[in-house]
């Protein structure tokens, strides 16, 4: 009997018990073993495999387009609308149709359940004590502070998960809340005078649907991170958890006489002189824990900049940040350890010849100026212990002195001396004045969110508005700094990055990622026109002003949310990245912005869009001159008089969509 024979099927077994296999089918394996016939140790059977029926798989999805919202249906204008179908495209020619609708789990001041059998204010703010913060502007009225922006929103799953009072599968999302505009007098400015809450949902999963209900809502404590300061977008790391962010970090020079940053410290700590500017503008991270409650920490070691939303690649190590300001750059950290953002290098890029808006043009390229290596221990203990004239001196008017240096930062002209020995300091704390000391172009405008498409090793970044710093001969342009076009375009951009290894910094040294962005090019841009009929004064037919950015793997979309003052309502679109078709899939309230962007592949079989407003009702006296009067009592009624918004997401009429056949 020779060898072949002589494989039985006890022997197969053992071999596949010993060897490292790739994944495959049950059946597959099934099969093997049928080969080898029925009994332990008998020789295998000479009848042919019984053949398989081919597995049919994903081969593509699509969206109808819906169109935009009109006075003819005020209504519409007023609310979320969704009007597209989803459909998913298989390899046996057979497909799946999904109408898609909205649905929120709660408008921001519900009293929601809070896990022990009372309730919780959704949004509700909180001080440095875990207390709540009371809106007294109106006499008689009192109530807790709560937001009308929710933004960031990540959905994930934890293992051994725990919670009373789920009868189908746990899910979990975590939903941070930027600011909210007004207090209830609706007069006074509350915006980025309050500490940003951030909540763990407990969210139900119907087995049978996919459908999901809200269970319990927790309040993060955020105290032992100092508070947070103005949470806008965020991601889902590779490894479960919440990457939150701090946009517009305080100015450390004028913190002290600043009427914000005041108001701020006094909500947070009933002391406004006791915040730190210091402690703000770097990047906070949640781990959900299995019984809904969550715990945070806040890295120190990845720039202080206006963290609009951050993007891990596919090492875990490397991240592409969106830095949205005036003069902001092309940032990125690569940590030290995967799946350990808590020590690594920064660095901020230089944008070669020939940037340009144009699609049909040419990438720029891009290199790389390291900042510096630390960990956010040793930062963060310089916060405490540095007094921002300890790291620089910084004038606004030119001292006629060659020892002081002009940059240009945060929509300043300064000139800035940095102190000996301050190098590390200045790199992590005053990130923005020191790139631009070093010669980092430093030359953008609302640099928003960050996604990353793995496949193709391509990662997106949002332009909400190519004007001031952008354009030739403004007075915030740099002239030399690779970042100059020749007029605004106010509806922006959304850019492209091609993702490689083997890089080098300017100076020589190797940058230890396979994950930096080598070249910039535009992807999509807006259009401005003059306003239409509605007071579009972007093409409404266009992405304008995107913002919030997620990338599908399996669908191959890229869902781009708007935060526009050129379009009447807001869109979230979907861009297929193999077909270019982008299509409007979704309406926001008129005056809110489309926030919360979530694309969740698989979650136990099903698929998730998310999706969050802020600000319902925000009008622009130009944009909004046309409709406020209809839909200013709409809005109202909709959404507590508007200090309300949604935190939801996109589900389809019967069940929730899955891109796999049952």
């Amino acid at each position: 009997m020779n060898a072949n024979t002589d494989l039985s099927r006890r022997r197969l077994l053992r071999l596949l018990g010993a060897t490292p296999m790739l994944p495959i089918g049950a059946g597959s394996v099934a099969a093997m073993l049928s080969a080898c016939g029925g009994g332990d140790d008998s020789p295998a059977s000479t009848t042919p495999p019984t053949q398989t029926t081919p597995t049919v798989t994903l081969a593509g999805v699509s969206f109808s387009a819906m169109a935009a919202p009109s006075l003819a249906d005020a209504a519409a204008m007023a609310t979320t609308t969704v009007g597209s179908t989803m459909t998913v495209n298989f390899s046996d020619s057979s497909k799946l149709d999904f109408k898609l609708s909205y649905k929120p789990f709660f408008i921001t001041g519900d009293a929601v359940p809070n896990g022990s059998g009372g309730t919780i204010v959704a949004g509700g703010y909180y001080d440095i004590n875990n207390k709540p913060i009371i809106d007294t502007t109106v006499a008689g009225s009192e109530r807790q502070f709560f937001s009308d922006s929710p933004d960031g929103t990540s959905l994930l799953t934890v293992p051994n998960a725990s919670v009373a009072g789920i009868k189908g599968n746990p899910v979990f999302a975590v939903v941070q809340f930027e600011y909210t505009s007004f207090a209830q007098d609706a007069k006074t400015d509350m915006y980025g005078r309050l500490p940003s809450p951030i909540a763990v949902l407990t969210l139900d999963q119907d087995k049978s649907s996919g459908k999901l209900s809200l269970v319990k809502y927790h309040n993060v404590d955020t105290s032992g991170v100092n508070g947070l300061w103005i949470t806008c977008g965020a991601s889902l790391s590779p490894w479960g958890t919440h990457l939150s962010s701090e946009e517009y970090e305080p100015n450390a020079f004028t913190a002290a006489s600043d009427a914000q940053f005041k108001a701020y410290s006094k909500n947070l700590y009933g002391d406004e002189t006791k915040a730190n500017p210091y402690n703000y503008g770097h990047l906070p991270e949640i781990t959900v824990n299995p019984d809904g409650t969550g715990s945070i920490k806040k890295h120190y070691c990845m720039g202080r900049i206006s963290h609009e939303l951050v993007q891990v690649m596919g090492d875990n190590r490397t991240v592409l940040m969106g830095d949205d300001a005036t003069n902001s750059g092309y940032f990125v950290f690569v940590a030290d350890k995967e799946k350990d953002l808590s020590s690594g290098s920064l660095y901020v890029a230089k944008v070669g010849a020939g940037f340009s808006l144009d699609p049909a043009a040419a990438a720029a390229p891009l290199t790389w100026i390291k900042l510096g290596s630390a960990t956010s221990d040793e930062i963060r203990a310089l916060a405490a212990s540095t007094k921002p004239t300890d790291i620089m001196d910084v004038r606004t008017a030119d001292p006629q002195d060659a020892t002081y240096s002009k940059v240009t930062s945060n929509g300043r002209v300064e000139w800035l001396k940095l102190k000996q020995g301050m190098e590390k300091a200045a790199a992590f704390l005053e990130t923005h004045r020191y790139a631009a000391l070093v010669g980092a172009s430093m030359g953008f405008t609302k640099m928003e969110g960050t996604t990353v498409n793995l496949k193709d090793k391509v990662a997106y970044s949002a332009l909400a508005n190519c004007n001031g710093s952008m354009v030739a001969g403004s007075s915030t342009n740099v002239p030399g700094n690779g970042i100059s076009i020749p007029k605004a375009l106010t509806a922006g951009a959304v850019m492209m990055l091609n993702l490689k290894g083997g890089q080098k910094d300017i100076a020589g040294g190797t940058i230890n990622s396979e994950w930096m962005p080598v070249d910039t090019k535009a992807l999509l841009v807006g259009e401005d026109i003059a306003a239409d009929a509605l007071g579009n004064t972007a093409n409404p037919d266009k992405i304008a002003s995107p913002d919030n950015l997620k990338f599908s793997e399996k669908m191959r979309t890229l869902f781009i949310g708007e935060d526009s003052g050129n379009h009447v309502n807001n869109f979230l679109w979907a861009y297929n990245v193999d077909t270019k078709a982008l299509t409007r899939i979704l309406s926001t309230p008129s005056g809110a912005e489309s926030t919360g962007l979530h694309a969740v592949d698989d979650i136990n079989g099903w698929t998730y869009i998310m999706s969050n407003f802020q600000h319902p009702g925000d009008w622009s006296s130009s944009l909004h001159a046309k409709v406020k009067d209809t839909l200013d009592p709409l809005v109202k009624a909709n959404y507590k008089n508007k200090f309300g918004a949604a935190v939801g997401y996109l589900t389809a009429d019967l069940s929730q969509f899955k891109l796999a056949k049952a």
